[in-house]
């Protein structure tokens, strides 16, 4: 598949008593389709949001989002447009970062986590210097980090609370 520049459909998810920013590297192909974060079927991310927060998993994008504000919790991704094939994270070329100091300046954001090595690994690239807050990387909830259990991700992911 040709990689082709994408820009970031996504807006962020955050309001000002956000205290916690999850950051994941580019929204792959099925979160874009479905026009909110982590919308592959497969992937982990609301499941192990939903059982560390004690809430229901949730199932449209009203209910993601509202899920996040609840429980203080900010995401958004690293990139703000790149070279991308699909949605492999391996592939991604000429990356632009994403302005992540508008959610910093308002919000009280406290601590940040990216979800997975790619997402740590740019983060550290782009941003850090520019936010002065290390991030502590967790493991990915994509379907394609078989080696996690979704028990195993929960255990982990509660570091987030």
């Amino acid at each position: 598949m040709k990689e082709k520049t994408i820009v970031h459909p996504i807006p962020p998810v955050y309001d000002e008593n956000s205290r916690v920013l999850i950051l994941g590297s580019f929204p792959s192909v099925k979160s874009r389709e479905y026009g909110f974060f982590y919308g592959h079927p497969q992937n982990r991310f609301w499941r192990v949001i939903a059982e560390i927060t004690g809430e229901e998993i949730p199932v449209t994008n009203d209910e993601k989002g509202a899920l996040l504000i609840r429980n203080n919790i900010a995401v958004w991704d690293v990139i703000h447009s790149c070279e991308i094939s699909g949605s492999a994270d391996s592939s991604i070329k000429n990356a632009v970062p994403n302005n992540i100091m508008k959610i910093i300046n308002n919000s009280n954001i406290e601590r940040i986590f990216t979800n997975g090595k790619k997402a740590d690994e740019l983060y550290r690239r782009y941003l850090e210097s520019e936010t002065g807050i290390k991030a502590v990387c967790l493991p990915s909830t994509s379907p394609a980090n078989a080696a996690w259990s979704l028990e195993r991700l929960k255990e982990k992911w509660k570091e987030i609370l």
